[in-house]
């Protein structure tokens, strides 16, 4: 037996709601208070959207679209965490080790919720928050994202396979 190492880049992107809005902002599975939810069918929780879309670059199989657009629209499933499971679940015999998740955004400031971001996601999708990294930029204001109208994310995430020689 000899173990395979391979990673996949997930990335995901959403623009805020009008100022006003009553939708919740939501990052990581974590609630982040003083800016306005981020627009979409779901929960629009733009990080674990990017961590879907890394899952099914491990995996080959795609989740975010017309599986979740499924489970949100039909069944009204719109917490992401229930994506992440989802795109989890396509993982078979490969093993997750590693996330590092970046971020671009002018706002919120994420300084004092990273490790409660982390530890959600670590606490998700089933590795140890050392496991889990997070970074911030606002990308000196050159995009939309930098200025403030919306947060990308990038994910990558790295695993492990057994596979026999």
């Amino acid at each position: 037996m000899s173990t395979v190492f391979f990673s996949a880049i997930g990335q995901d992107s959403h623009r805020f709601e009008p100022e006003g809005s009553d939708k919740t902002c939501i990052l990581g599975g974590v609630t982040i208070p003083g800016v306005p939810g981020l627009s979409g069918n779901s929960d629009a929780d733009v990080i674990l959207h990017a961590v879907c879309n890394a899952l099914s670059g491990l995996s080959g199989q795609t989740v975010l679209g017309a599986v979740t657009d499924r489970m949100c629209l039909d069944e009204g499933i719109t917490d992401s965490r229930a994506y992440v499971k989802k795109a989890l679940d396509t993982l078979g015999a490969v093993q997750l080790i590693h996330l590092s998740i970046t971020i671009e955004a002018k706002r919120p400031h994420l300084a004092n919720h990273s490790v409660a971001i982390r530890e959600s996601v670590a606490d998700l999708v089933g590795i140890p928050v050392e496991h889990v990294g997070l970074t911030a930029t606002t990308g000196e204001g050159l995009t939309a994202f930098g200025r403030g109208e919306g947060v990308a994310v990038f994910v990558i995430a790295s695993a492990a396979q057994s596979v026999s020689a």
